[in-house]
């Protein structure tokens, strides 16, 4: 397992903005690969440290813990990392490479790419190209990820051939339009938070297994 430990012909599955035991727990049985954890206070779907504690305590080895974060500081990464299973940060802010390097401390990281019109994909891969994954997520005012779509056929194809085995699709997913992406794209990944919601912030685990097996079911396909 591990969110980005590629393998061709098996996305893997990452479901964020977790909040309750039995979303948690429903992600888990369903095989998600990574849960994700809000560390943002003004998203909906924010966790306090010691929440996150408990739901963490329920995640088996094997299956990543992301914490999501925007433009922490050391401090703030120092508290989380000592008291909590954390194995993968994910940078949803203004963060430079050299924050992403310092605050992650040797740990693995993603990079989250606000993606509008005319998005410099190229140049976003060069400056940090020694993230362990890219996160592909829409243009929306704030942070933290809206769970809106991006042009996805916007991407230049040769970017994705070699980006493919690190980039973790977000924005906008769902069990309607996942196979769709997965097809087109090919990802090392799909994320998603919204598109498992019944309320803004409130996971389904009906939604949440759904949503794993619409993945599982487009792999076998393709």
């Amino acid at each position: 397992m591990g969110l980005l430990q590629y393998t061709p012909g098996k996305t893997k599955i990452k479901i964020c903005g977790l909040r309750d035991i039995a979303a948690v727990d429903a992600a888990v049985q369903a095989g998600a690969d990574a849960l994700g954890f809000v560390f943002y206070p003004p998203s909906p779907r924010a966790v306090s440290s010691a929440l996150a504690g408990e739901l963490m305590a329920r995640i088996p080895a094997g299956v990543d813990v992301v914490a999501l974060l925007v433009n922490p500081t050391a401090a703030e990464i120092a508290l989380l990392r000592a008291s909590l299973p954390i194995t993968l940060w994910q940078f949803h802010g203004d963060e430079s490479p050299a924050d992403c390097v310092r605050l992650a401390a040797g740990q693995p990281w993603l990079k989250a790419a606000r993606i509008g019109e005319n998005f410099a994909f190229a140049d976003f891969s060069l400056q940090y190209e020694v993230a362990s994954a890219f996160l592909l997520d829409a243009l929306v005012e704030g942070y933290g990820g809206g769970g809106l779509p991006f042009n996805w056929q916007g991407i230049p194809q040769a970017w994705v051939s070699a980006n493919a085995h690190r980039v973790v699709l977000s924005g906008g997913l769902n069990t309607r339009n996942v196979g769709e992406a997965i097809t087109r794209l090919r990802p090392c990944a799909v994320d998603i938070s919204s598109g498992v919601e019944i309320a803004k912030g409130v996971k389904d685990p009906a939604l949440i297994r759904e949503f794993i097996q619409a993945v599982r079911a487009t792999d076998s396909a393709n």
